[in-house]
């Protein structure tokens, strides 16, 4: 994985001014010559430093379709930004044609019907603002910062998807800009292999230009919350954990985090930089979230608690102070078979050595209804996995950029023999053909062959890219 990626690449190949892109679209193009060039170019993670060759803010679909079409007629290649929480930098093609989404955030919701339908620069905290005052979600992922169209399009993990799944799970229609430029419209009855592919494929399949998901009843308060250890307690919390969570209802879902308390946090100072295991969880049965309170109490002697009955809204926003813009990110990650003594032995070690404050790793439970829907009825593979762990190496000075590195490596070398060899296509960096397909399973040949029908070119290869395919 490349620790950044800078260019001076000029953009030779497009008109000097972009005049042409100019006319065609409705929203802004910003060129290398543009004053605020340099900050839309900035994506959260600073560890990537791309320049594209021109940045298309788009208005509509339309804009997407003649930015495609201006970067195909020239060979440029192209990247698709949503929320731009972006940990790989593909979001930024160098010297190419970026076709930003962040201007389009609407959400519109139908009770009725309980639809959802989401523009594709919507943030998560833009989906849950909408939905829960018609005390409906849509299963999201755990950091309101992050870009809803990304996730979806990747699976989606988050609180509430041992009760209803992954956010590709609900996703029941799509538009779609194709490589070639045709705008076609993806559903169970219109489209359904393209709807197969998105709900976990990623961006290989054309540019979505509208999401459109079955939400479902979610009460606007529930029983939820994190609670922190000391590290020092850390090999005996993660054994009562791990049994903990293997007799948890599908109504609880539960992830362990193992990191440093940090200033920016809601605890008192003096907790400030100590090493913790942090335990949180989310109940969509207040019944079960009561007994599941009563069994993170009992997983050791706790620093600091914040469970209790809150609104679904505000423990979505929980980690996301942990996450900020504009630091160093670093991320490794498997799927895991379990976790047995030797993995917690090693893990609590290694964090005992972690290179920054800043830098952590999660544990989320799967399972449950993630486990219901077969292996190959969706994009996303791996579904049999009861755990994942996600190495965060995050640097706030770019001179702890080699530690942060190496550490994260070495966390992941040491986790890989606890490894069901597969990955989460979203938890993933620049990590080769072989990685991809390890994310993809089962489920690589139709992708790919899919891959050949919709995008025989490989125009949309700025991604975990699935290769088209017989």
């Amino acid at each position: 994985m490349r620790l950044m990626v800078t260019s001076q690449a000029p953009a030779a190949h497009v008109d000097p001014d972009l005049a042409r892109l100019r006319a065609a679209v409705t929203g802004r193009v910003l060129g290398p010559a543009d004053p605020d060039y340099d900050e839309h170019r900035l994506l959260w993670n600073r560890m990537i430093d791309r320049r594209p060759a021109a940045i298309v803010v788009v208005a509509d679909a339309e804009d997407a379709r003649q930015a495609l079409g201006f970067a195909v007629e020239r060979g440029l290649p192209i990247s698709i930004r949503g929320g731009g929480h972006n940990v790989s930098g593909s979001a930024l093609a160098d010297g190419g044609i970026v076709i930003d989404h962040r201007a389009r955030r609407a959400v519109t919701v139908d009770p009725a019907t309980s639809t959802v339908v989401v523009e594709p620069g919507a943030l998560l905290g833009d989906v849950d603002a909408a939905t829960a005052p018609h005390d409906l979600a849509v299963p999201i992922g755990i950091n309101t910062t992050t870009g809803l169209a990304g996730l979806v399009l990747g699976g989606g993990i988050g609180w509430l998807m041992r009760r209803h799944g992954l956010t590709s799970d609900h996703l029941i229609g799509a538009d779609v800009v194709l490589a070639d430029g045709t705008l076609v419209q993806a559903a169970e009855d219109a489209d359904a292999d393209l709807l197969w592919a998105l709900r976990g494929g990623g961006g290989n399949f054309g540019i979505v230009t509208r999401f459109v998901f079955r939400a479902v009843r979610q009460d606007r308060e529930l029983i939820a919350g994190l609670t922190a250890f000391p590290l020092e307690q850390g090999e005996e919390v993660l054994r009562r954990y791990r049994d903990w969570t293997a007799g948890l209802p599908r109504s609880i879902t539960a992830i362990a985090a193992l990191r440093s308390l940090l200033p920016v946090q809601p605890v008192a100072s003096e907790l400030h930089g100590r090493q913790v295991v942090v335990v949180g969880f989310c109940a969509t049965d207040n019944d079960d979230g009561a007994a599941a309170a009563a069994g993170v109490a009992g997983l050791g002697q706790a620093l600091f608690s914040s469970v209790g009955r809150k609104p679904f809204v505000k423990h979505q926003t929980a980690f996301d102070v942990t996450v900020p813009p504009g630091l160093d990110y670093y991320w490794k990650s498997h799927f895991l078979t379990g976790l047995p003594d030797a993995a917690i032995d090693r893990l609590v070690e290694l964090h005992r050595q972690r290179p920054t404050d800043w830098s952590y790793s999660i544990l989320p439970q799967l399972g449950g209804a993630i486990a219901d829907i077969p292996e190959t009825a969706t994009a996303y593979a791996n579904r049999e996995a009861p755990l994942a762990v996600n190495v965060n190496g995050i640097a706030a000075d770019p001179a702890d950029r080699e530690r942060i590195v190496a550490w994260t490596r070495l966390v992941f070398d040491e986790m890989a023999p606890f490894s069901t060899g597969g990955v989460y296509v979203n938890f993933m960096g620049d990590e080769g053909d072989a990685r991809v397909r390890a994310a993809y399973g089962p489920a690589y040949e139709r992708l790919a062959a899919l891959k050949a029908r919709y995008d025989p070119d490989n125009v949309f290869r700025t991604n975990q890219n699935i290769r088209p395919g017989a």
